[in-house]
């Protein structure tokens, strides 16, 4: 089938939208999905800054939702018709896959970053017949249609708006994810979250689902002023002395604290503003090392990395759906959407902070063979 996709064919030039192919129909474990929507996240964006670590011409994206068209012979569960949000691939059957912790998955990174599943390498191709990689995170989601392992879509509610659902594949299930899954907050709780924004908001918004209360940290003052709308206390990330600040405003300390800055010079304000056996964990990826103050991690403070929000999809995704049809997590009041042929100024909006969540609608189809 041929359909239109956005490709990245060189990390520094922008994508372009033209024509590509699947040349099979769904494999027995996987689904054909017609896209209704795909976010823009920052990972997609990241490509640019780590040149030869996924493999280029590529159609990337990793926040799809969508209606399923077919599906192979293996799967169960799913059928033609159904709305389902697409998230990370994941084996399925190491240790990590079967206790519950895909994230964790020990072929993670072959899986979504490095060139996805080897038996799919020669199927997606541009107009003139020329490989593509193999699928990004398990979807290739730029796209108006994406074939996908079954395992990575969840059924959706089909009276929810479909279009919008596809970032609680992976930026606002990280964040949210993190708070209810990795630090389990509720109410008494406090949470300080670096940084305010796909990531860093939905968090605030599951941490106020929860009851917790949280701080939110943030150089940009419209960022401080959406996070203050959905009940976090605002604080400049420029303001002198973090931690004594985060432990006067949380009466004694943080609980909890959520890095989705990578800034050495902030998680050690969040760090200092710990309760005893508190916890920060990171999402961003330190491309730098992090230097700790003296007495840090004293007293039972702990610090680690989050992916994925610790998240079973299948689990967390309805759970957020249902947070946001009872009106406590309005995450679509984080989003932009913009057709899939104006990608490169939805890039130009994210990396410029115009925008938290773009969010990619192909056009309406018609005139493509499939």
């Amino acid at each position: 089938m041929r359909f239109r996709a956005a490709v990245l064919r060189s990390y520094g030039k922008p994508f372009a939208v033209e024509e590509v192919a699947l040349d099979e129909a769904p494999a027995a474990d996987e689904i054909l999905v017609r896209i209704a929507g795909c976010g823009l996240c920052r990972t997609d964006l990241a490509v640019r800054h780590s040149a030869g670590r996924s493999p280029l011409p590529a159609v990337l994206g990793h926040e799809g939702a969508g209606v399923v068209l077919e599906r192979g012979e293996a799967v169960t569960g799913l059928d033609p018709g159904d709305h389902v949000v697409l998230s990370f691939d994941s084996c399925g059957h190491c240790r990590n896959c079967v206790g519950a912790a895909p994230a964790y998955c020990d072929s993670f990174a072959a899986l979504n970053l490095h060139g996805g599943r080897p038996e799919n390498a020669a199927r997606f191709t541009d107009a003139a017949g020329a490989a593509l990689a193999p699928r990004w995170f398990g979807q290739s989601s730029f796209a108006e249609y994406a074939a996908v392992p079954a395992r990575n879509a969840v059924r959706v509610d089909p009276a929810l708006p479909l279009h919008l659902l596809g970032p609680l594949g992976c930026g606002f299930l990280t964040g949210a994810g993190a708070v209810l899954n990795s630090f389990a907050a509720g109410p008494g709780d406090t949470l300080v979250v670096l940084g305010a924004g796909a990531v860093g908001l939905a968090a605030v918004m599951a941490a106020g689902a929860a009851g917790a209360v949280t701080v939110a940290v943030d150089r940009h003052p419209e960022r401080l002023d959406l996070a203050e709308r959905f009940h976090a206390i605002p604080v400049s990330a420029a303001s002198p002395g973090l931690g004594d600040r985060i432990r006067r405003l949380t009466g004694g300390g943080a609980h909890y604290a959520l890095d989705t800055t990578a800034s050495a010079e902030l998680i050690n304000g969040a760090l200092q503003g710990l309760r005893p056996t508190g916890r920060l964990g990171l999402v961003a990826r330190l491309h730098t090392t992090l230097p700790l103050e003296p007495g840090t991690l004293d007293r039972g403070r702990r610090i680690s990395h989050i992916c994925e929000g610790d998240a079973v999809p299948a689990l967390l995704i309805p759970r957020l759906t249902a947070l946001w049809q009872a009106g406590r997590f309005p995450f679509d009041q984080l989003i932009r959407t913009y057709p899939l042929a104006d990608i490169n100024e939805a890039e130009q909006d994210c990396d410029a902070g115009r925008v938290v969540k773009p969010v990619l609608i192909p056009e309406p189809i018609g005139g493509h063979d499939a």
